[in-house]
Formats: C-alpha cells, structure tokens, sequence
C-alpha cells in the first residue's frame, strides 16, 4: 500500500534566499557599462548589489555608479565597490533595481516595510526604468493582503497625523492604523517609535483582506493630508517585475 502524499513543503529561508539571488541576478544582466542604477533596499536588493559589486571588480562591467536608496543600502554599496552618486548629481539615472512587498496583477507595489520608502520613490521615480525583483510570494491579488501599507509622516503632531489617516479610511473594509515601534535601546521590554533615515516616523496600515477601493483615491486622500510626507504604493511605476518561481522558471512581466 502507498503511502500518502506529504503535505507541500513551506518555502524553507534558504530556499526563498536563492530565489531572491536568481530574481536579482537577471536584473543585473540588464545592466550595461556606464550606466547610473537606483540602487534599492531590502534582502532581495541587497543580492543585486553584491553581483554588481562582482561585475565590477573583474571588469566585466564599467563605468557604472549608483545612486543609493537607503543608507544602509550606501553602506553596502561602498563595500563591495559601487561608486555612488547623490541623486541631485545624477545626470540621468538610466535602470533603477529593486525588491518589493507586495505586487498585485497591474504590477502595482507596496514598498518600503523596512522605512526606505521615501528615498525609494523619488529615486526610483527619476529613472528611465524600474525593474522589480521578488519571488514568488510576493503576488498578491490586492494590494495590502499580506501586511502594512507603510505611510512616512513627520514626527511634529504624528498621533494627531494618525488620527487624521484614521479618520480618513476608517470606513474602508478591516482598516486599522499604528505608530510602527522598535524595541527600545534601553531594554526594560520599552519600545520606541521607528526612525526613518529622514527623522520621520512611519504609520502603519493594515487591512484584513487587503486595499478595497481604488488605489489612485487613496493615494491622493493620504497625500492630501498635512503631516504625511510619502506612502508605500507604487502606482504604475515598475517598468518590468522579475518572479523567481520554486520551480526553478523566472517569469518576465511588463507593464501592460
């Protein structure tokens, strides 16, 4: 008598690391010498850096620099080598390459669960192209399915801010908003509340099952409120979206 078939298999950390490799790797090869790149943030960015970085140091690639979305992301890019540009000196950036959150059928974006999200937009929307590295886990059916719409605010009056956002989309199915906090340095199980690499704050929106409206609405009414600086959605900003699939394929999608 057989026996019975073992349930899937969850996607194992070292198995999502080497999708995340194989994603970044091909964006890479789109890369061409004397190029300027945004540089992006987040464990899946931080692949493409370390095969530029490669490309680089044996010559097979020249004259490129970077503009960096992060500083973490800067930190990074000195040590394997990237020359790096601010983005005021950037003449033009020609390829920006970045992971994301959450990407839903029109390639959509939530971006920026790490506090980078500011610094990403405007790079990445100076670029002539955008090209988004993710595995598979990443495709959503909406976004906000799988965690927090990250919204930047300014630390002056943030709670009013976020009484504000409440207030705005409390009648927008399973809304709820927060100030994200980190464990406090001086221990004692306090919290602090977390610092962009701009001094602002992030609020934090979750919906249940996911953004239920029309995302170009909602972007404006967040934008329109005093005290948010930049959100996480990514409207119509990924030229191209590369999935690394556990089957070993990677499937190209274009913008329609």
């Amino acid at each position: 008598m057989g026996s019975a078939a073992s349930p899937p298999r969850a996607l194992d950390a070292a198995t999502q690391e080497d999708l995340k490799r194989v994603a970044a790797h091909r964006a890479v090869d789109m890369v061409e010498s004397d190029m300027t790149l945004g540089l992006g943030t987040g464990s899946t960015a931080a692949h493409a850096l370390d095969r530029l970085g490669d490309l680089l140091r044996t010559g097979a690639l020249r004259g490129v620099a970077g503009v960096p979305t992060s500083l973490k992301t800067e930190a990074h890019a000195a040590r394997v080598g990237i020359p790096m540009l601010a983005l005021a000196d950037a003449a033009e950036i020609h390829l920006s390459i970045d992971g994301a959150d959450e990407v839903d059928p029109d390639l959509n974006l939530v971006k920026g669960r790490g506090g980078s999200l500011l610094r990403e937009k405007m790079i990445e929307g100076a670029g002539a192209r955008f090209v988004v590295i993710v595995d598979e886990s990443k495709l959503v059916p909406r976004l906000g399915c799988t965690g927090a719409v990250p919204v930047e605010v300014v630390p002056f009056g943030s709670v009013y801010t976020l009484g504000l956002i409440r207030k705005v989309f409390d009648k927008l199915p399973g809304f709820h908003a927060r100030l994200r906090t980190v464990k406090s340095k001086a221990g004692d199980h306090q919290e602090d509340l977390f610092l962009t690499d701009n001094g602002n704050y992030i609020v934090e929106m979750f919906f249940d099952d996911g953004i239920h409206g029309n995302l170009r609405d909602i972007s404006d009414s967040l934008l329109r409120i005093t005290g948010v600086v930049e959100h996480g959605m990514f409207l119509g900003m990924a030229t191209k979206v590369i999935v690394a699939k556990k089957d070993g394929t990677v499937a190209v999608l274009s913008r329609k």
